[in-house]
């Protein structure tokens, strides 16, 4: 299975604003030294250097991740302003079907839906799945005309809604798929994707505790044993415990759950907007130190960013 991050970002889009990339070229032009630019190949080797906060970025847009199979089927979890991305990426943007699992329907999560191109094709089809039985309606209001000037049922796709069980499986291209429900205002659901004895599980929005840390039939559909795990570390611990009951979690926590799950690799996702680059990769150095603290170095963990793709 492929992974790609097209918005990584929580709560509202942060792009980069003018003083954010001068500060990078300042602190750039400050490791600068007279052997760094000395011919292209020295110049190129001083860019290399640079440390990833510092010459790229995590990106800017809220929630959206495809998962694709080798055939290039591809599943479509969240529809955050990152989808708009996505629907730019796609070739043939006619005869396709467009397979979205939605987290919950909260703005961060379903803004970019009305900027995805296919949906204002006759020959798309969209099936949308969720675990809230009224998401026909909390999708439906983000188009009313007082907010956006196309409504939703003058969309020239075909689209439908299917309301998932937890404890059922589902299957759409060679993926089984298994939900369960997570801690979250107004609930938010996880998702397991298996194909091929590979499986991926998306847990964005979610306020982990000791409790989900108790094995369930749900959870260990969707949790145990999986490969890797894009999952919700917006927080320091500091700011978790000052923030509690928002549906979040902290980065040690996400790390705590994905050891005890037995999971192998850990993406860390729906960064908080107030964090900048550096912040971000302080956190992910955090996150490291913290994971040979409790013993368990041997499990990889990334920094969900724009762009980025993953093997699984």
């Amino acid at each position: 299975m492929k992974i790609t991050f097209w918005g990584v970002r929580g709560s509202l889009p942060t792009p980069l604003n003018a003083q954010q990339v001068q500060a990078k070229i300042t602190a750039a032009i400050q490791r600068i030294t007279p052997k760094d630019i000395e011919s292209n190949d020295a110049r190129e080797r001083f860019i290399s250097k640079l440390p990833s906060w510092l010459y790229g970025t995590i990106g800017g847009n809220t929630a959206c991740v495809t998962v694709s199979d080798e055939k290039g089927h591809s599943l479509i979890l969240d529809a955050g302003t990152g989808l708009r991305c996505y629907g730019n990426s796609i070739k043939n943007k006619n005869n396709q079907e467009f397979n979205f699992f939605i987290s919950h329907f909260h703005w961060d999560h379903i803004q970019g839906f009305p900027f995805f191109n296919p949906i204002y094709s006759e020959n798309s089809k969209i099936n949308i799945f969720s675990g809230h039985k009224n998401a026909e309606n909390l999708l439906k209001v983000q188009q009313n005309q007082e907010n956006f000037p196309v409504s939703f049922d003058d969309l020239k796709s075909k689209i439908s809604f299917y309301t998932m069980e937890q404890g059922k499986e589902y299957k759409i291209f060679g993926f089984r798929v298994f939900n369960c429900k997570m801690n979250h205002p107004g609930d938010s659901y996880a998702y397991s994707f298996e194909h091929e004895n590979k499986k991926i599980v998306y847990a964005t929005d979610t306020e982990l505790s000791d409790k989900d840390l108790i094995s369930t039939p749900d959870r260990e559909l969707v949790f145990k044993g999986a490969d890797g795990i894009i999952i919700d570390a917006q927080y320091t611990m500091e700011e978790a415990n000052e923030k509690e009951n928002w549906g979040h979690s902290a980065f040690c926590n996400a790390i705590d759950f994905a050891c005890f799950w037995g999971i192998k690799k850990i993406f860390l996702f729906h960064h908080e907007p107030d964090y900048d680059d550096k912040k971000l990769n302080t956190i992910l150095d955090s996150a490291k130190w913290y994971a040979e603290f409790i013993v368990h170095k041997e499990i990889e963990i990334y920094l969900a960013t724009e762009s980025q793709e993953f093997k699984i």
